[in-house]
């Protein structure tokens, strides 16, 4: 890097300024879209009830941040037992962030849980850190069996540790069940083999509606003193401890980036990715009847050779 450049003065500022207005414009895009597509989305629905197995040929063309976190027995539940996927951004109507979604997940029956439907709801909150994101609450399954829990339990012990640490309102001490349980199971598995319904024990951090109205007025008042152009201090960062803190019982860690990628993603393209899993089928069905057709032709090749010889 030249002098010249190292000398250009920056003002964290006006750079974190025109980071606000560009938050502001995309949540108001948000907002905006949700309210055009309703009546969209409603059609739809009822366009695609005719079609078999559409979301599950929809989640086959997934984008690699759903794909990965896939195992084979998941598949296998998605491509049989998925009937529906719907997306709401449920704050809304009472004029709050279009950020927060609801991820409902629609089954036939199916010989490993009972549940027809699962939803999962996602919170967009601020922290008195100056962090925001994705929070959410774990959703317990109904195994029909242990045997059959394709999270080997750990969803089932998420549920308890959010439960007791609810009741006696602070987190567990790593000896304590059943955190410890947990602990050891989530060491046992690690996260490569993690199943995709552990997606709905993801917590994210700890924050409640009530700290978030609080660091969301917070924020909103640095936002107006640094358009007057007034030095407004940093955020004080959470040193390493405490991130590991917050996230050593974390099942899912990319949870909330997987509910972006379904909302943002998945849901509105779903009729592209559809259309894409259909003309790759359609491929396949042309690669197949070629390869029969060129065995063909070396079988007879090969009959007239002997006829020659």
């Amino acid at each position: 890097m030249s002098d010249d450049k190292m000398d250009i003065p920056v003002s964290y500022g006006k750079l974190q300024e025109l980071e606000d207005d560009f938050e502001e414009v995309e949540v108001e895009l948000l907002r905006q879209q949700a309210k055009l597509s309703a009546g969209l989305y409603e059609k739809r629905a009822k366009v695609i009830a005719d079609i078999p197995n559409f979301w599950p040929l929809v989640l086959e063309q997934s984008p690699p941040e759903l794909d990965e976190c896939v195992q084979p027995t998941d598949s296998a539940v998605l491509l049989n037992s998925l009937v529906g996927v719907s997306v709401e951004r449920f704050e809304l109507p009472a004029g709050g962030d279009p950020r927060s979604v609801a991820i409902t997940l629609t089954f036939s029956d199916n010989e490993y849980f009972s549940n027809s439907s699962l939803t999962k709801k996602f919170w967009w909150r601020y922290a008195k850190d100056g962090w925001s994101g994705l929070v959410s609450e774990p959703v317990p399954i109904a195994w029909k069996s242990a045997e059959k829990d394709l999270t080997g339990g750990m969803l089932d012990l998420a549920c308890r540790l959010r439960e007791a640490e609810r009741k006696q309102g602070k987190k567990l001490e790593d000896d304590q069940e059943p955190k410890k349980a947990l602990l050891a199971k989530m060491e046992a598995t690690g996260l490569g083999g993690v199943s995709f319904f552990a997606w709905f024990g993801y917590r994210g951090r700890d924050v409640s509606e009530e700290e978030s109205k609080e660091a969301f007025k917070e924020e909103l008042a640095k936002r107006e003193k640094r358009k007057a152009g007034e030095d407004v201090p940093e955020d004080d960062e959470d040193d390493e401890e405490d991130d590991f803190d917050e996230y050593e019982t974390e099942i899912f860690p990319t949870g909330d980036d997987v509910a972006i990628c379904i909302a943002e993603d998945v849901w509105p393209n779903a009729i592209k990715y559809f259309i894409t899993a259909m003309e790759h089928d359609a491929l396949s069905d042309v690669d197949f009847e070629e390869s029969d057709e060129e065995m063909e032709e070396a079988d007879d090749e090969h009959a007239n050779k002997k006829r020659k010889a």
